[in-house]
């Protein structure tokens, strides 16, 4: 995406926001709508509270209220039984449901379009790539998606993953126990970077991050669900709620720190110096070569295929069992 078309979208995002005809309408005329993001808000999960905060989604006739999920598990679930209507996850997530069961979900919009799994580890420890990782010692969050793709991810890359000593912790253990030096490495997003940074910092240490990204790991990651009986009943809806979503990703984008502001006025609590760095550490899985070249939000076919392809190899399903293309619907994606 050139940084042209990134001008345009925001200037039509601050424009929106700034009309005061939504303002003078009585609440009644709004469209509610409920979206599910996948996990405790963070920086990494600020576009929809930018779309709240600056009144995107108000400037569309809509009453947005974001609730918290647990996992694209979770998510998936709660939009196929209607306890919400839109809601964001990782791709896999839906593959995999779509995979064992004719989920009424669709994906709609790629928000990563490479994948965020990395490994962690510290400045001299002499980890540069993941064959490095023979005979160390690593500690992953227990339920994580990473586990999942991590042994393919490793034959892939010729690594005997026996050969790997990973530990199943606590996720709020990973980065004492990296700065510490109780492991050698850990297995995160690497949108939690700036988190891990302070820890190591307080222990005299450096971050290093090495994504899964550069040794093959491809597909897309976070991205936009609905329901399919939203999609049926109030498809105007969606395409005003993902016209006003993808403002909020282009005003975000251009400016971490409204993004965190955004999030820390519906979210007191957060801390708006490690938001901001957790959303600038999601802009290279937005806007990459991938989405300069098919455009953000857009799915690629030979990208989704390749998703599908790992999503199945990793969980034994056979690659025949689903057809990408059935998992995403493309018409409400703002032209």
């Amino acid at each position: 995406m050139s940084s042209s078309i990134f001008r345009r979208g925001l200037l039509a995002a601050i424009l929106a926001s700034a009309t005061p005809l939504f303002a003078s309408l009585p609440a009644s005329a709004a469209e509610k709508v409920v979206f599910l993001i996948s996990w405790l808000p963070g920086g990494d999960e600020s576009i929809p509270y930018v779309g709240v905060s600056k009144g995107l989604f108000a400037a569309e006739g809509l009453d947005v209220t974001v609730q918290v999920g647990r996992g694209a598990t979770e998510v998936v679930t709660k939009l196929a039984t209607g306890a919400a209507d839109i809601g964001e996850g990782g791709l896999a997530g839906l593959l995999q449901a779509k995979a064992r069961g004719d989920v009424p979900v669709k994906a709609l919009l790629s928000v990563f379009s490479k994948q965020p799994d990395a490994i962690f580890t510290t400045e001299g420890s002499g980890i540069r790539s993941l064959k490095d990782l023979t005979g160390r010692k690593v500690a992953t969050a227990t339920f994580t998606s990473s586990n999942v793709f991590w042994p393919l991810v490793l034959k892939n890359n010729d690594v005997d993953v026996s050969k790997v000593d990973l530990l199943k912790v606590d996720p709020g253990v990973l980065a004492p126990m990296l700065a510490t030096g109780k492991v050698d490495a850990t297995i995160n997003w690497t949108t939690v970077g700036p988190l891990f940074e302070k820890a190591l910092a307080d222990s005299g240490r450096k971050l290093v991050v090495i994504p899964w990204s550069g040794f093959g790991f491809d597909g897309y990651g976070l991205s936009v669900f609905a329901s399919e009986k939203m999609l049926k009943e109030r498809p105007e809806v969606v395409r005003k709620f993902l016209r006003a979503y993808l403002k909020a990703a282009e005003m975000a984008v251009s400016d971490p720190k409204i993004a965190a502001a955004s999030l820390k006025a519906i979210v007191p609590e957060v801390d708006l110096d490690v938001a901001t760095k957790q959303f600038a550490a999601t802009v290279p899985l937005t806007v990459n070569e991938i989405s300069k070249k098919n455009g953000l939000g857009t799915f690629d076919k030979a990208l989704l295929a390749k998703t599908w392809e790992w999503t199945a190899k990793s969980q034994n399903i056979p690659l025949d069992k689903l057809d990408p293309e059935s998992v995403v619907d493309r018409s409400f994606a703002p032209m």
